[in-house]
């Protein structure tokens, strides 16, 4: 049934109340900048903070995506809701009277709101059920468990919430329900129960098992995992997913990791609830687990919000069913990685120990510089395709080449390409230093990039007019137009009046940071300024900059030389090139709105949101022309 409409009061009390930092805090490591507050936008990816919260007027805005609104229009958006549950979820939270448009439905409003809020508190009464049974003489097999089996301290078990299932079949039934009369489809939705399948009656989900509680980022249990003391199999047992639990959108201990891990700038991932446990209670607070499942992207993206530099380490066991998990990880999150939107990292504990084992015979020094040392997820990778296999041997040497070329193969970056096949020619060469140039040779001919395409010149015309290459990967299509118009504006000054002038027309920034700061620096000079460049090298070694970032835009080699001749087409098709790149990311942005929106209940917006998703897709098109105009110009 649909939700009924709110009172204007309500809706707008939530608007004064709601205080956008608090909100957006919740997914977002905000740092002060000034008045407002900066972070990494949640709503796409990028290395730079260009996400602002302005507390005086309690709106956000991205400048890379353009997302941009109030507290409200935030939660929306980032976890795709209905306004009417969002307001009503804030109105909870800073306790605002509820008010709707008609008296009469106040009761099934309340029924329908309150289908969380009674989850959640059926599942704190479960938790706090399976504590109390940890300390009775009923847990006390569970108790010698964690204190002497796993060495826990009294403080950790209540700091996690330990508790105990008692072996009975309706024992967690007969309290919840008869005791303290929570409905039985409640506490059947909340994943606690199940119908038995004669028909008659429910039994526990969870008996006789060690409990630990699964809560989400604001700390509320959502689910529980069970640990078995039997032989009973399986030996973990997690809560089915339900209205307020997914286990591939959850992580163990995020809630008491996340500080953790903006403090220290680096989310430890392990395999199991007592390995982050254990690193918790030495003081290892930036851990969590992923619940048994190969880590998801969404899993992944939740931790990134927590760490600027974006560094993850995978520290899962180290027998082959941990290296089989790693590998499943990294097959998840490759392409951030590959694109450098996380700094992936495997940690493998010696002798196949995981963090729990290893910390009861190991200091915590010890494991942290184990963490300080892990090797990046590349250099992981190529030791586990040349272990186990001898290069002096023809057939091994062939297939661990083929691994590493085809690991190599989606590299974007070329600096990074080009040290991994240094790397890699090394390993081949066995230690004979004449080996390693003819290894690089066999590898870069191997290597083959399969993501740019050339626009090459008409079939039967031949010329020596200078063609551009752009590639079909918004990144590199983005980089090539911008370094090229970075170009055309230092070593043209007859057209830097035209560039500034388009750029601000156009609404258009450099998304590249070091091509917009760059950009930024070369404004605050003279449009006129002949000697540009040389006040730009100066300014940039004033303030400590690697040059090395900027030599592909200072210095022309001969190809540059040949790309700039004829400058107002270039100027255009790079143009082009900018505007297409933000123009699709625009309209991705709009059909996401538009596909998420409900048109039962908001038809304006999804009238809106489709009329600006088709209006983005006429000017992409638009663009595309021009820009395919001016490269046929240039050949």
């Amino acid at each position: 049934m649909q939700i009924p409409r709110l009172h204007p009061d309500t809706i707008e009390e939530v608007k004064n109340r709601a205080d956008i930092v608090d909100v957006v805090s919740d997914y977002v490591v905000l740092k002060r900048r000034g008045k407002n507050f900066v972070g990494l936008c949640p709503f796409h990816s990028e290395k730079t903070p260009s996400f602002t919260v302005n507390p005086t007027k309690q709106t956000y805005y991205c400048f890379g995506c353009q997302a941009g609104g109030n507290a409200i229009k935030f939660i929306m958006e980032l976890d795709k809701r209905h306004f009417a549950e969002v307001v009503l979820d804030l109105a909870k939270r800073y306790q605002v009277p509820v008010k709707t448009l008609e008296p009469e439905q106040r009761q099934e409003l309340q029924r329908q709101i309150s289908l969380r809020d009674q989850l959640y508190e059926v599942l704190a009464s479960a938790a706090q059920f399976y504590q109390h049974a940890l300390r009775q003489n009923l847990g006390q097999k569970a108790m010698e468990y964690l204190l002497e089996n796993r060495q826990l301290s009294t403080e950790t078990i209540q700091k996690f919430g330990l508790g105990y299932a008692p072996p009975g079949w309706e024992t967690l039934y007969k309290y919840l329900v008869e005791n303290k009369h929570y409905p039985v489809q409640l506490v059947e939705k909340a994943g606690l129960i199940k119908p038995r399948k004669e028909g008659k009656g429910y039994y526990d989900v969870f008996r006789d098992r060690l409990m630990i509680p699964i809560r989400d980022v604001q700390g509320r249990v959502i689910a529980f995992g069970g640990r078995t003391l039997t032989d009973e199999q399986p030996k973990y047992l997690n809560s089915p997913e339900t209205e307020l639990f997914s286990k591939g959108k959850t992580l163990f201990a995020l809630d008491q990791a996340k500080d953790g891990i903006s403090k220290l700038d680096q989310a430890v991932v392990v395999e199991g609830y007592f390995d982050v446990i254990a690193l918790h209670a030495a003081g290892i607070n930036n851990a969590v687990a992923s619940l048994g499942t190969a880590l998801s992207i969404e899993q992944v993206r939740l931790l990134l919000r927590y760490s600027d530099s974006k560094q993850l380490i995978l520290n899962f066991d180290a027998d082959q069913a941990g290296v089989n998990a790693a590998e499943r990880a990294i097959g998840e999150i490759a392409n951030l990685a590959y694109q450098g939107e996380v700094q992936l990292k495997i940690l493998n504990l010696p002798n196949g120990k995981d963090a729990d084992e290893y910390l009861q015979t190991h200091t915590v020094t010890d494991y942290q510089q184990l963490l300080a040392n892990a090797p990046l997820w590349l250099n992981w990778q190529i030791e586990e395709i040349i272990k186990d296999r001898d290069l002096r041997q023809p057939t091994d040497f062939q297939i661990v080449t083929k691994e590493i070329v085809k690991l190599l193969q989606n590299i974007v970056n070329s600096d990074t390409l080009n040290y991994y096949i240094s790397y890699c020619a090394e390993i081949l060469s066995l230690g004979d230093s004449r080996l390693v140039p003819l290894r690089v040779e066999n590898l870069r001919t191997q290597i083959t990039p399969s993501s740019s395409v050339t626009f090459s010149q008409p079939h039967k015309v031949q010329s020596k007019k200078p063609k551009l290459t752009f590639f079909t990967t918004e990144r590199s299509l983005l980089e090539q137009a911008e370094a090229l118009l970075l170009r055309i504006f230092l070593h043209c000054p007859e057209q830097r009046q035209l560039i500034f002038e388009e750029l601000e027309d156009r609404n258009l920034d450099f998304s590249l940071s070091h091509h917009r700061f760059l950009w930024q620096q070369s404004v605050e000079f003279s449009l006129e300024e002949i000697d540009l460049i040389s006040k730009l090298e100066n300014k940039l070694l004033a303030l400590e900059e690697d040059l090395k970032l900027f030599t592909h835009v200072f210095h022309l080699n001969e190809k540059n030389k040949l790309e700039i001749i004829r400058t107002p087409q270039v100027v255009q098709a790079t143009l082009a090139c900018m505007e297409k790149v933000l123009r699709e990311k625009r309209q991705r942005h709009f059909m996401e709105l538009w596909e998420n929106v409900d048109p039962k209940i908001e038809p304006e917006k999804e009238r809106i949101y489709y009329e600006n998703a088709m209006n983005e897709k006429r000017r992409i098109q638009e663009l595309e022309r021009q820009r395919q105009f001016s490269i046929l110009e240039l050949l």
